[in-house]
């Protein structure tokens, strides 16, 4: 198992000082930063687009870590990729080829990562865990933070985390979704090794002691 790594979602922040809570995190022993992306028709929500992460970068030099919940991610990998992410996720139930998206996140000097609803069975990304760093599982459904773990979404993390090991593979399985100290062992056990926490981060009085406890939990 890779070394736990922390990514704070940065949609369960106070967007009125938004670039103070981005420093905080990163000041605290976040090893990424989570940037969800929504557009208001792959998801219900609405958050924002390239021009405003841009900003929130000027706050933070750790790695980006750009989740789009969009129709057609293909259309704006150049926007963000400029806007200054590292990796960048998206869905395999989104409208763009998936291999031509993978291959133009390579093309900005990006790392390409791909994404799974909860209904949608493990085996969609395995085509492509080849030519993918990361896999994010998502155990909410994607548009809203603040939702419960679903723990009916542990067999599929250890699904892929079977086929990568199967493989032989170095990818990572992010997890997004109710992470918090008593739901992060459970998603570890199952192989995942990159955990997206909003609330339990952002909501905490103690920043770094929250995130240690549910790197170690």
């Amino acid at each position: 198992m890779n070394k736990i790594l922390i990514s704070p979602s940065i949609l369960a922040c106070d967007f009125s000082k938004a670039g103070e809570e981005i420093a905080k995190i990163d000041r605290c022993g976040a090893d990424w930063i989570h940037v969800d992306v929504m557009d208001g028709h792959f998801v219900p929500n609405i958050t924002f687009g390239a021009p405003v992460m841009k900003m929130f970068r000027r706050h933070s030099e750790k790695f980006f870590d750009v989740h789009l919940m969009i129709s057609d991610p293909l259309f704006y990998i150049k926007d963000f990729a400029n806007a200054g992410a590292d990796g960048i996720t998206f869905h395999v139930e989104s409208d763009s080829d998936i291999d031509e998206t993978i291959e133009e996140i390579k093309k900005y000097g990006k790392i390409p990562a791909l994404s799974v609803k909860p209904g949608t069975p493990a085996q969609a990304v395995f085509p492509y865990l080849d030519k993918i760093s990361m896999v994010l599982v998502m155990t909410v459904e994607p548009g809203f933070g603040g939702q419960s773990f679903m723990a009916d979404m542990l067999p599929k993390i250890k699904a892929i985390r079977e086929e990568i090991d199967r493989r032989n593979l170095s990818v990572h399985i992010q997890v997004d979704g109710g992470i918090a100290e008593k739901t992060a062992p459970l998603v570890k056990k199952a192989g995942a090794d990159v955990l997206v926490a909003g609330s339990a981060v952002f909501g905490a009085e103690d920043t770094s002691a929250a995130i240690e406890s549910i790197r170690n939990a």
